[in-house]
């Protein structure tokens, strides 16, 4: 038996733990708390001690006895049919044997007895409460309640008498077994070591003792088995009889509202043949002899027609109940007794809420913590993670700090698949790159036998291309990059998705800016690159030129030493394309570009567009695997399954593998151009860290917003407002939208600031007039079109509507427009200066200033300024100007005149008066 503390053993005995102390005391126990463990030892002598105080014989004399046999019988009534008038006798008669291990097996010490004897009347007791009626839940009658409470006070009885028994034949052992230890057997060993037997007879005796032992173990299971099985069959037999009683209960229900209907229906009768009952006939029933109605029976037409006095039977006795299982009522939890102390990870920012659910904590458990701390906080309330780590530590977990990063790096993990396979040869992925006009599409245009090019608005690429073409070399995909300063972002993501990028040099125009930021994209994704020189077949053409201009930026040519390849090309007439192919081949072999068949397929999204019909459309590169419709994938922050793929002639495709361009249907939204793309095993995890990706860049829009600074509203009020010029802008692809916006908002400037205040991917709808018109922005449509709900709007609130195809025209007209709201520019222009020989005095003007004009026209009205000694001392107008006491308008050069400067009187002679005009220029951006 497991050891037990002082607390649970006096809370097993029923007494205080004080008292329980003292008599573990005056035992010769010696324990200081309720918390000290009690060993069986210990609670033997606490029981010798309790026996001696009370009189009653130790253990040796109860255990003389080798066993107790404790006989019960039981008598009850069990009704056979639904009206409960016929019923059985049951008796069950049970029969209980104490065993003790026998006298000649020489236990070990007199007082290992005693918890022997204890077990046994533990047992007893355990017994007789197995077989206590467990109550039947029903609702019974007063009559029924009286006969079972009458029944259960009797089976306690009973028991106690049985218990009294027990204790009597216990006495009765233990006074034999000390009459026979008086016995004359002294000289005898102690029993604890006892001698071996010399005699067969006593060996023979001790074996056939504990064969009987044996055999009456065995056949106390076999009873307790028996028991048991019985007690299961009267719980049956109890819920069967609960069930009949319900049953019964219903008949006689539906029957008593039969009678009672009945019952009205003859006392109608009854009262419309009042008359002829008071002349003296009795009335009859409907059925048989008997005076009354069927109301007057005890239970209606379901029964016999007897009077009410005789209606009863012999009361018999009440069914017994069954006994109660004894079943211990313990859950599986257990509550832990030592603190849980949990490891946290701590992102850049997280919420009290989301904290306290790390630490499965309640989150006012961790607001209480943060006032202890001299924080007060509320539970959305967002902390950084320094404050939240010291939040963990104060409240005994430990905390790790955790970045966004390190976060969706494992949940990316967790997506993609860990399929290892054997990586196979794969289409080189080539980006064609170079200035506006240069012929990059008009190239690809001649590889690929296509018209792509005239279908472009203003004859230059608006967005990526992604291409495949089916060339002599193999396969080659090709992604065209736009050749505008916009598009600055477009090419970067196009060198960052492939594997060889073509700088095409127009040979006639030489190297330009977009050109030479195409080798910086090169360089930067660290892909080799080869320069195609296009447009030889004119006749200015100077390939040369190309060369030189390029090699002052680190790209040498082949024949001069370097490694990189220059073709000469014309898109015109096909010379040397075929060449160019050949080296896109060569430097692909030398890449040994390889890629995984098998598996979740990941990539790039090159482009992504709204289509009305369709939805959010994504062109996709793939890198690796393979991707198949009806996958999930992930798209930045964007989820959802391939509904449908399309290549890059719009035919329909089942899978794509690795270099393979294709567009996709299903997304939720439209990506980002530049995000990537992956294939998840399940929706849960992709949707999980979708919702990371996108807290991170709700966060990250959250942080760029500068609070209002009382300095900044100060240093606006003083200033005078900056005037503004808001634009909503829709284009038909995210890329070229970005573009735009960029482009856009690096105009502003000091004076005018230029805002993007909406837009996106997609035609111009009623949301987006609604906000044209709340924000005063003027809307823009980059080849798309505003439907009608929008241009009833727009004419209503008479919004600036303006549709381009081409990014030059638009930059152009923002260009113009905020040029408009700048203020013009003053510009200062000298007409004239006059030197002062004397100074007179005249009663209406004071001072007059006797000059003579040495360089241009002196104007009356016009501003001036005095100098001496080549310095302003004073910026006014002049107030008069005559000539030989006449007013005159002007004075040219060599001529002496009067000049009278208003509000100053310090001119003296050897000043020069400068005379100047000011004009107002309008200014642009």
């Amino acid at each position: 038996m497991a050891e037990v503390t002082v607390k649970q053993l006096a809370g097993v005995i029923g007494i205080p733990v004080d008292k329980l102390l003292e008599q573990l005391g005056d035992a010769g126990v010696d324990k200081s708390g309720e918390a000290d463990a009690v060993s069986d030892e210990e609670k033997r002598k606490l029981l010798l001690h309790l026996r001696s105080q009370r009189g009653q014989p130790a253990a040796e004399e109860v255990a003389a006895r080798p066993s107790i046999s404790l006989r019960r019988k039981r008598t009850s009534e069990v009704k056979t049919d639904a009206s409960g008038r016929k019923t059985v006798n049951v008796e069950v008669r049970t029969k209980r044997r104490i065993l003790r291990a026998d006298e000649t097996a020489a236990p070990e010490t007199e007082e290992e007895e005693v918890p022997l004897a204890a077990d046994s009347a533990d047992e007893v007791g355990a017994v007789s409460e197995s077989l206590e009626p467990t109550p039947v839940v029903e609702e019974l009658d007063a009559g029924e309640q009286a006969a079972r409470q009458a029944l259960a006070e009797a089976e306690a009885a009973a028991a106690d008498a049985v218990s009294a028994e027990v204790d009597r034949v216990a006495r009765e052992a233990a006074e034999a077994a000390t009459r026979q230890a008086d016995a004359p057997t002294e000289s005898a060993e102690p029993p604890t070591a006892p001698a071996e037997p010399t005699e067969p007879s006593e060996l023979e005796a001790l074996k056939q003792a504990q064969r009987q032992w044996a055999e009456e173990q065995a056949r106390a299971a076999a009873e307790r088995q028996a028991e048991r099985q019985a007690t299961q069959t009267r719980l049956k037999e109890t819920e069967e009889l609960n069930k009949r009683e319900s049953e019964l209960r219903e008949q006689q229900r539906k029957a008593a509202e039969e009678a009672q209907k009945r019952a009205a229906i003859e006392a109608q009768q009854q009262a419309a043949g009042a008359p002829d009952r008071a002349g003296g006939k009795p009335s009859k029933g409907r059925k048989g002899k008997g005076g009354g109605s069927d109301s007057d029976t005890r239970y209606g037409r379901n029964q016999l027609h007897v009077s009410k006095g005789k209606s009863g039977k012999r009361k018999g006795k009440q069914a017994r109940r069954p006994a109660a299982v004894n079943i211990e009522a313990k859950h599986g939890f257990e509550k832990p007794t030592a603190p849980v102390v949990r490891d946290v990870e701590v992102p850049d920012t997280i919420t009290v809420a989301d904290l306290a659910n790390k630490m499965a904590v309640k989150a006012a458990e961790v607001i209480k913590a943060m006032m202890g701390m001299g924080v007060m906080a509320t539970i959305n309330q967002m902390l950084d993670q320094d404050t939240a780590i010291l939040v963990v530590e104060e409240m005994g977990h430990n905390a790790t700090a955790m970045s966004e990063d390190d976060m969706e790096a494992r949940l990316a993990q967790k997506i993609v698949d860990a399929l290892e396979s054997e990586a196979v040869a794969r289409p080189p992925v080539v980006t064609v790159m170079g200035h506006v006009d240069h012929g990059k599409t008009s190239l690809l245009d001649y590889i690929r036998k296509a018209r792509i090019a005239a279908g472009e608005a203003g004859g230059i690429t608006q967005h990526i291309g992604a291409y495949q073409t089916e060339t002599d070399n193999g396969v080659i995909t090709f992604l065209d990059t736009p050749g505008h300063a916009a598009f600055t972002a477009m090419r970067a993501r196009g060198a960052q998705a492939t594997d060889i990028v073509v700088l095409v040099v127009a040979a006639d125009d030489g190297v330009m800016p977009q050109s030479i930021e195409g080798v910086q994209h090169a360089k930067a994704a660290g892909v080799p690159l080869v320069v195609a020189v296009n447009k030889i077949d004119k006749e200015d053409a100077d390939p040369e030129r190309v060369k030189n201009e390029l090699s002052q930026h680190d790209v040498i040519p082949e024949d001069w030493g370097g490694d990189v390849q220059f073709m000469p090309v014309s898109a015109i007439t096909g010379e040397g394309v075929p060449e160019l192919l050949d080296a896109i081949s060569l430097q692909a072999e030398v890449l040994e570009l390889k890629a995984p068949e098998l598996g979740n397929a990941t990539g790039s999204v090159i482009e992504a567009a709204l289509d009305k019909g369709r939805g959010p459309v994504a062109t996709v590169l793939v890198q690796t695997g393979t991707l198949r419709r009806g996958d999930i994938i992930l798209c930045g922050s964007e989820t959802g399954r391939v509904r449908a793929m399309f290549d890059e002639n719009g035919q329909q495709t089942e899978e794509a593998g690795p270099s393979t361009p294709v567009q996709i249907l299903g997304l939720s939204g439209t990506p980002n151009a530049g995000d990537e793309m992956l294939v998840a095993s399940d929706e849960k995890s992709a949707r999980e860290l979708a919702e990371v990706r996108e807290g991170k860049h709700r966060d990250a829009r959250l942080a760029e917003r500068k609070p209002t600074k009382l300095d900044d509203v100060f240093s606006q009020i003083q200033t005078g407002a900056v005037p503004s010029l808001n634009l909503l802008v829709k284009a038909d692809v995210k890329g070229s939208f970005e573009a735009i916006r960029d482009s856009l908002e690096k105009l502003s400037t000091d004076e005018v600031t230029i805002r993007v205040v909406g837009g996106g991917v997609g035609g111009i709808n009623e949301s987006d007039a609604n906000l044209a018109a709340a924000s005063n922005a003027i809307l823009v449509g980059f080849n798309v079109r505003a439907d009608n709900t929008a241009r009833r709007l727009i004419q209503e609130h008479d919004i600036d509507l303006r549709y381009y195809s081409v990014i030059y025209e638009l930059i152009d007209l923002v260009k113009q427009v905020a040029g408009g709201m700048l203020p013009p520019e003053v510009k200062e222009r000298i007409i004239g200066t006059a030197e002062v020989r004397d100074v007179f005095k005249s009663p209406k003007f004071g001072l007059i200033a006797g000059s003579m004009v040495i360089e241009g026209v002196v104007k009356r009205d016009a501003p001036i300024r005095v100098l001496r000694d080549n310095v302003v001392i004073f910026e006014g107008e002049l107030e008069s100007l005559r000539r030989f006491k006449d007013d005159v308008k002007e004075v040219n050069s060599g001529t002496e005149c009067g000049i009278g400067v208003k509000n100053y009187t310090d001119v003296r002679p050897m000043d020069n008066i400068e005379v100047f005009e000011r004009t107002e220029v309008a200014r642009t951006l």
